[in-house]
């Protein structure tokens, strides 16, 4: 008979040990794994120019201030988000030569000197327009006199910033709503010629500058062809024209995004580039049916015409958010035709909407709010610049 002899398991006090800080770790790591499920996302980091930078350039309006880096938020905002920039309102005549052949080039001077700092491409708006003209220019008697001081006016400022700003609003809002030329001061003295002459003087000054015309209401069919006519009547005569600037001064409902795509559409094959200019989208009432961007239109203020005076409804800013994305997916569809897209103005409390038609009222037209905070209507054009446009 044998005796049992037991074998020592010298190992098993190691084994239990193991398994134990084993157990201890995965415990650890779960609870870890736990807490970071808990803790919000961080999202990536973009902005309008990096979301669309394969597709067409992103830039805004600048007023004044802005131009000379008053506040510091607005300047790092301009920075972040755009690469193309506008003078709002800094280039019109009536600043640049207030008096006779005195030019004033303090800001544009400053304009241009921000974009080239920040490595954008600058727009110069404009040169040729029937409002903001210097109180000088009406008072022109003679056909002679007007298209010296028109050629003068254009050829001054175009030669100043040649090789520097990237695109000229040569002529702009040149046309009636049924197509018609409008007949301002330089029509009535000049005839159609001042469209021909006005391209032809700034490609003079700058051959290699691109020269656009630029209009509110380029959806409406009469307008279109009103615009496509005008076209016609530069390239027949040998002007240069490289582009249409097609005014975003839209709203929630109109124009349809069937207008909106026939006009890119349209634009594009006479061989032009389309840009999508002074973007904006009222949320707010349209007193009497106005139609268009007439400067000089005004009405009067009323509780009806300013119903979100201390702040958007969710449900207003929810289709905001769903006109911006919807348009915004028809400029992406139609990128191989549009080279650029501007909103007018970087904020909602900077808008020239809040004034007009109406003086007084509270819009909200950008995607960006008061406060320089995106809104969802950034959150919407965002998103389209990341989904596959079928």
């Amino acid at each position: 008979m044998h005796k049992f002899k037991p074998t020592l398991n010298y190992m098993a006090p190691f084994h239990q040990t193991s398994i134990l800080i084993i157990v201890l770790l995965l415990a650890t790591l779960s609870c870890e794994e736990a807490n970071k499920s808990d803790q919000p996302k961080q999202k990536t980091e973009t902005s309008l120019k990096e979301a669309f930078q394969n597709e067409f350039v992103i830039g805004t309006a600048l007023n004044k201030n802005q131009i000379f880096e008053i506040d510091s938020l607005d300047s790092k905002l301009l920075k972040k988000e755009f690469n193309s920039i506008t003078a709002e309102n800094s280039m019109k005549w009536m600043y640049m030569e207030p008096e006779k052949g005195k030019f004033d080039f303090d800001t544009s001077d400053r304009f241009v000197a921000f974009g080239k700092k920040n490595n954008m491409f600058i727009v110069g708006h404009n040169l040729v327009w029937h409002s903001q003209l210097a109180e000088w220019v009406p008072t022109l008697q003679s056909k002679e006199e007007l298209s010296n001081s028109l050629q003068n006016h254009i050829k001054t400022m175009v030669e100043r910033y040649k090789g520097k700003i990237d695109g000229w609003d040569v002529v702009n809002e040149a046309l009636n709503e049924d197509g018609t030329l409008r007949n301002s001061i330089f029509l009535e003295k000049l005839g159609n010629r001042y469209l021909i002459d006005s391209f032809k003087w700034a490609q003079e000054s700058d051959p290699n500058v691109e020269l656009y015309y630029n209009d509110y209401n380029m959806c409406k069919s009469e307008k279109r062809a009103g615009a496509i006519n005008l076209v016609t009547l530069l390239m027949e005569n040998g002007a240069k024209i490289d582009g249409i600037g097609m005014q975003g001064h839209w709203n929630l409902e109109e124009p349809s995004l069937k207008d909106i795509e026939t006009s890119i559409v349209s634009y594009a094959a006479l061989g032009l580039k389309v840009m999508i200019t002074e973007l904006d989208i009222t949320v707010l009432p349209n007193p009497w049916d106005l139609e268009g961007a007439e400067v000089g239109q005004n009405f009067e203020n009323n509780e009806a015409m300013n119903p979100y005076p201390n702040g958007l409804p969710d449900s207003i800013s929810l289709k905001l958010a769903k006109r911006y994305k919807d348009i915004f997916q028809l400029f992406k569809k139609h990128s191989d035709k549009i080279s650029r897209v501007t909103f007018w103005g970087l904020n909602d409390g900077q808008s020239w909407l809040n004034g007009w038609p109406i003086k007084g009222r509270t819009n909200y037209p950008l995607p960006f709010d008061r406060n320089n905070k995106p809104k969802a209507a950034y959150d919407s054009i965002i998103q389209v610049a990341r989904d596959t446009i079928l």
